[in-house]
């Protein structure tokens, strides 16, 4: 709020300066106001507002000198060349100046998405009875990392993946995010019991909140992540789902589309306390070979077009035919961006796991 008033300060005062020339009050010398707006603009806007501040004041100039008819003086031709430099002036100290921040955001940036990118690696393309690929994408231009986390493994139960969001964005979340992924990278080869991993991964992020000065006040006060854990034995085909209220996992079987919906609902973790248990087991779900499944953050489902109608994700996936998750995935990715016009509100993960057949190695066909 304070900056964008600061950003109108020097529009005001050239609607000041037009008001008193264009009254009797003209008699005072408002040279140094009216010099003074392009010289603001340049320190409070882009290059595009401090132009329009200037073409304003010379405007103004104009217009006040016909109406007072004061063409002709020395005064008028000294105000008129002094609002010419020190426009000309601005907007090229302005575009110096957002040239700068913008190669230095740029580089904050590039350091921020490398150090996302080392603990959201992208998950290998073979594991056990699946064949997998991720894609994780960081919405807007600021130099802030996202909440979203991923991860798959081989375990000696099957194969095991976490799709998740942490509310907020930031350092804050990005130690939330590694505390997440860090229990399930331990737990989930040790630990049978599906819930079992899950609980771990809150109890992680509990620790975590609970150090001092660690954590912002937006993840502080938000408090909750949502995860999904889903398990895919080697030898039964079948799916299992722990889900802390997550989006739902998309099933593609037989040409069809089916959102793997929780039978209970459950809050997400750090909202333990809004119910009086947790489930003893994950659910389960036919899961056989040629059937692809995809795990996905919220950034997906709720990016909108400029008509702020969101993504159609389970009509969009059911149109992509591609032999390999990771070609899949590049499509969505395309078909996400065109529906956006490339502005993503909000970050997007994703894991895409296809059954293969048994013994051949390949997705049925």
């Amino acid at each position: 709020m304070l900056l964008a008033l600061v950003r109108c300060l020097p529009f005001v005062i050239a609607l000041a300066v037009l008001a008193i020339e264009l009254t009797p009050a003209h008699v005072i010398y408002t040279g140094p106001l009216l010099t003074a707006v392009p010289a603001l603009a340049a320190v409070t806007a882009d290059p595009r507002r401090t132009a329009t501040a200037g073409a304003l004041t010379l405007a103004i100039s104009v217009t006040t000198a016909t109406y007072n008819q004061a063409w002709g003086t020395p005064q008028v031709y000294t105000n008129f060349l002094a609002l010419t430099l020190v426009s000309v002036a601005g907007f090229i100290t302005s575009s110096a100046v957002r040239a700068y921040r913008r190669r230095e955001l740029d580089q904050v940036r590039r350091i921020a998405v490398c150090a996302q990118e080392v603990i959201l690696r992208p998950v290998p393309e073979r594991l056990g009875p699946v064949r997998a690929a991720s894609l994780c994408l960081v919405a807007g231009t600021e130099a802030q990392v996202g909440g979203d986390l991923y991860e798959a493994v081989h375990t000696r139960y099957g194969v095991r993946m976490i799709v998740g969001d942490v509310r907020g964005k930031g350092l804050s979340a990005m130690r939330a995010v590694a505390a997440a992924l860090g229990a399930f990278r331990v737990v989930a080869h040790y630990e049978d019991d599906l819930v079992e991993v899950m609980n771990h991964c809150a109890a992680a992020l509990r620790r975590e909140v609970a150090v001092p000065g660690a954590y912002s006040e937006e993840v502080l006060m938000e408090g909750f992540t949502t995860a999904l854990i889903a398990q895919v034995p080697d030898d039964e085909p079948v799916v299992q789902l722990v889900n802390r209220g997550h989006p739902p996992p998309l099933l593609l079987h037989a040409g069809r589309t089916q959102p793997l919906l929780p039978t209970s609902p459950l809050p997400p973790l750090g909202l333990e306390d809004l119910i009086a248990g947790l489930p003893e087991k994950p659910e389960s779900h036919p899961f056989v070979a040629g059937d692809r499944l995809l795990l996905y953050t919220d950034g997906v489902i709720e990016a909108r077009n400029p008509g702020n109608d969101f993504f159609p994700l389970t009509q969009t996936i059911g149109t992509i035919s591609s032999s390999t998750p990771e070609e899949c995935l590049r499509q969505l990715h395309q078909a996400l961006i065109r529906h956006t016009e490339g502005h993503l509100a909000d970050d997007v993960a994703m894991i895409l796991a296809d059954r293969l057949g048994e013994g051949t190695g390949r997705p049925v066909t």
